[in-house]
């Protein structure tokens, strides 16, 4: 982990309320894992202390480029989607354990899941995995056309498959209603996105290898305050979403 202060590339509203945040310099050279995140200052005084935590949609290893998608909801992430070119990016990163993209083989078949805000890492995830010559597949689920983002991007890497839950776009319904197609083939399942849903993948994923990336809220973001613990098969009882995880394999955690 390294305190950065990058320069912002370029900052784009692609959804509603949804921002696509380019920044780069020195440190991004080290995001090489998909599911790892970063703890980002969004504010100026003491009312910014507590940092926010954004995972890593893609990064650009070589030419030390990093690229977040957020959601604008609060005062914190509100004041960054006022960022624009020029401006500086106080973050730490990259904290956490991404996915192991060694459990899936050259040749073999992945599954990634995303619902919402739970959708960007799934890109960075995709694009590695691609590369290496996994079949990747993806199950995306938003709430409506407004909100959906970066489909046609991931159509670049493998099939998709979307759900909304108004039905303006792809499948009415959620992401667990496009996903039979997928789990036919037995494929290794990547997902990301809130507790409900990775709830309800638990019967979709019944005899399959999957891993899932939890969203919780965090304090600090290193494993300092415990404010990110969840129920856990471990000797303690517990995880730290942001120091253990906050990629698990899906029977090590009780959702």
């Amino acid at each position: 982990m390294k305190r950065l202060n990058l320069n912002v590339v370029s900052q784009v509203m692609i959804a509603d309320n949804i921002f696509e945040l380019t920044v780069e310099g020195e440190g991004v050279e080290s995001m090489k894992v998909p599911g790892q995140f970063v703890h980002v200052r969004t504010g100026e005084g003491f009312s910014s202390l507590l940092r926010r935590p954004i995972s890593i949609c893609d990064a650009d290893t070589a030419n030390n480029r990093l690229k977040m998608v957020y959601r604008a909801q609060g005062k914190g992430t509100a004041w960054l989607s006022t960022r624009s070119r020029g401006d500086k990016i106080d973050l730490l990163g990259p904290l956490g354990n991404g996915f192991n993209q060694d459990v899936v083989e050259a040749g073999g078949k992945a599954l990634l899941v995303g619902g919402g805000i739970g959708v960007p890492p799934l890109y960075y995830l995709g694009r590695k995995l691609a590369q290496k010559g996994v079949a990747v597949s993806f199950a995306l689920g938003f709430q409506s056309s407004k909100d959906a983002f970066y489909i046609e991007k991931f159509k670049e890497i493998g099939r998709v498959a979307v759900a909304t839950a108004d039905g303006t776009i792809g499948k009415k319904g959620f992401v667990t209603d496009v996903m039979d197609k997928f789990t036919a083939e037995q494929p290794v399942v990547f997902a990301c996105g809130p507790s409900p849903m990775l709830r309800a993948l638990n019967h979709k994923t019944e005899g399959l290898n999957a891993y899932y990336s939890f969203e919780e809220r965090m304090g600090c973001g290193v494993g300092a305050c415990f404010a990110c613990v969840c129920e856990a098969a471990t000797p303690s009882g517990y995880v730290k979403i942001c120091s253990d995880g906050p990629v698990f394999k899906k029977e090590e955690v009780s959702i």
